[in-house]
C-alpha cells in the first residue's frame, strides 16, 4: 500500500514538471516566434526623450565610438566574436538625434557622402552651369570616448535545496559594461566634459528536477529550467543614454547652453542626473 502511495505521488509529481515543462517550453516558442519589430528600449531612454527643450539645438559629430575593451566571448563561444557590440557609434547616433537636443551630422561615413555629392554635382551641371550644393553643416562640438571596459562575473551566486532527489536551484551572474563618453568644443579643442557610466548585465537560471529511484533497477529522471541574460546591446544603449543624459545636464550646470523655458530646470529628471555623483566602491 505504502509503496503503491509513493508511486502515486512519483507519477503525480512528474505529470506536474511534465505539464509545467511543456507550457514553458510553448510560452517560448510563442515568444521566439515573432515578426521583426522596434527595438525594446530602456527606462534611461523613456528618461532622454522626457527632457525639457533646450534654447537652441547643437551640432555634433561623432566620428567614431567604438569597442576599446579587446574582450571577446568566453569559451566555448568562437575567440573571433566580440563581447559587446561594434555599432556603439549607431546607438549614440540614435540617441543624440531622439534626445532633441543634438543635432548630428555624418561623419563616420564621410567620404561615401562626399562621393555622393561629388555625383550629384557632375550630374547637375551637365543641366544648369549654376548649380551648387549648400556647403557641409560644420559641428559645434566633437563627442568621442566608447565601450572602454566590459567586466565579467563581477558577482556569481545562487540557492538550491533537494530532499530524496527531488528539488530545485536557482544560479546568476552579473557583468557589468562601462561607457566613457566625452565632449570637446571644435573650435578650441577643449574637453567640455567627460562622463562614464556603468551598467550592470544580469543572468538567471531556474532548475528543477527529479532523480532517484522508483522501483528496483527502475530510475526516474527530469529536469526542467529556463535561463534569462539580459541582451548585451540594450545595456549598452542604457549606459550610452545616461552619459548623454549626466553630459546634458552637466552642460546646464557649467552654463555650456541654457533651456528654451529657465523654469525647466526644476525638471525631476534633470534634478535627479543633477544631483547624482559617482557611487564609492567599497573593496
Amino acid at each position: 500500500m505504502k509503496r503503491f502511495i509513493s508511486l502515486t505521488w512519483a507519477t503525480l509529481f512528474l505529470s506536474l514538471l511534465i505539464l509545467q515543462g511543456c507550457s514553458t517550453t510553448d510560452a517560448l516558442i510563442g515568444q521566439g516566434i515573432q515578426t521583426a519589430g522596434l527595438t525594446p528600449r530602456s527606462n534611461t531612454y523613456q528618461e532622454l526623450v522626457a527632457l525639457p527643450k533646450p534654447k537652441g539645438k547643437i551640432v555634433a559629430a561623432v566620428y567614431n565610438f567604438r569597442d576599446q575593451t579587446g574582450q571577446y566571448k568566453p569559451a566555448p563561444a568562437s575567440s573571433f566574436s566580440t563581447a559587446v557590440t561594434q555599432g556603439a557609434t549607431s546607438f549614440l547616433l540614435t540617441a543624440l538625434r531622439d534626445s532633441g537636443w543634438f543635432i548630428p551630422v555624418e561623419r563616420e561615413g564621410l567620404q561615401n557622402l562626399l562621393t555622393e555629392r561629388k555625383i550629384i554635382r557632375a550630374t547637375e551641371k551637365n543641366i544648369n552651369e549654376d548649380f551648387e550644393l549648400p556647403p557641409l553643416m560644420p559641428a559645434t562640438v566633437v563627442i568621442e570616448g566608447g565601450i572602454v571596459s566590459y567586466d565579467s562575473n563581477t558577482r556569481t551566486g545562487g540557492a538550491g535545496a533537494r530532499y530524496l532527489g527531488i528539488g530545485g536551484a536557482e544560479q546568476y551572474r552579473q557583468d557589468q559594461v562601462t561607457i566613457n563618453l566625452r565632449m570637446i568644443n571644435t573650435r578650441s579643442g577643449e574637453v567640455l566634459d567627460s562622463i562614464m557610466t556603468t551598467k550592470t548585465i544580469f543572468s538567471q537560471e531556474i532548475t528543477t528536477g527529479v532523480f532517484r529511484f522508483i522501483e528496483f533497477k527502475k530510475l526516474l529522471e527530469l529536469e526542467t529550467g529556463t535561463t534569462t541574460n539580459e541582451p548585451i546591446q540594450v545595456c549598452v544603449m542604457s549606459a550610452i543614454e545616461s552619459a548623454l543624459i549626466h553630459l546634458i545636464a552637466n552642460g546646464l550646470k557649467n552654463n555650456n547652453w541654457q533651456l528654451a523655458n529657465p523654469e525647466d530646470v526644476n525638471n525631476a529628471i534633470l534634478q535627479q542626473y543633477l544631483s547624482s555623483s559617482s557611487p564609492i566602491l567599497d573593496l
